[in-house]
């Protein structure tokens, strides 16, 4: 009988103590625990300059801003020649790009450093890349990859400017979470 009744004290300890609910995570540091709710460990960082302000410096050398596209939902695709994702994704994002038209803005960002930028033409002519291509300013990119330097990195931003979603990769299952955001963010007037 003092067996069963250890037990059951045993039970109603360990219920009692061993199930509490975990705390609250805490924000350490300039780096947010989660995006979109969900914990992430490649989470966007703090901006370090108002979003609006950020730029990108197009092919042609004219800089644009992030409050240059409000009124559109801007997609900012970060990529290089050398990333297997990056030219699966790309054929995607010209459809995409078709797809919503005026309403929406692909922006293809070249991350691949100076040891790349000699391949981008041939590159862009093999994918027939008709949306913007440009190099991002440090202050974006830091934004948008936070602590994570793995690329494509794709961030969708609503039409007031604000980043929405932060994908990073490319495969069937991320081109079903890009589509969603995108067709959220689009049907958001």
């Amino acid at each position: 009988m003092w067996m069963v009744r250890f037990l059951i004290l045993i039970a109603l300890l360990c219920t009692t103590f061993g199930c509490r609910p975990a705390a609250a995570p805490v924000s350490v540091g300039t780096k947010p625990v989660s995006v979109n709710g969900v914990p992430a460990k490649d989470a966007p960082a703090q901006p370090s300059k108002p979003v609006g302000e950020m730029s990108w410096t197009n092919f042609d050398g004219k800089i644009q801003k992030v409050k240059d596209l409000e009124g559109k939902v801007l997609l900012l695709d970060f990529w290089a020649t050398y990333c297997v994702p990056c030219v699966e994704e790309i054929p995607h994002l010209i459809e995409l790009q078709a797809k919503y038209g005026s309403d929406f803005q692909v922006v293809g960002l070249h991350v691949g450093g100076d040891e790349d930028k000699p391949k981008v033409p041939a590159f862009v002519e093999r994918l027939k890349i008709t949306y913007p291509l440009a190099y991002p300013e440090d202050a974006l990119t830091a934004y948008v990859f936070g602590q994570q330097s793995a690329i494509p990195q794709t961030a969708v931003f609503d039409r007031s400017g604000k980043l929405v979603k932060k994908i990073t990769g490319f495969g069937p299952e991320i081109k079903t979470e890009l589509d969603q955001a995108v067709a959220e963010a689009i049907s958001n007037k």
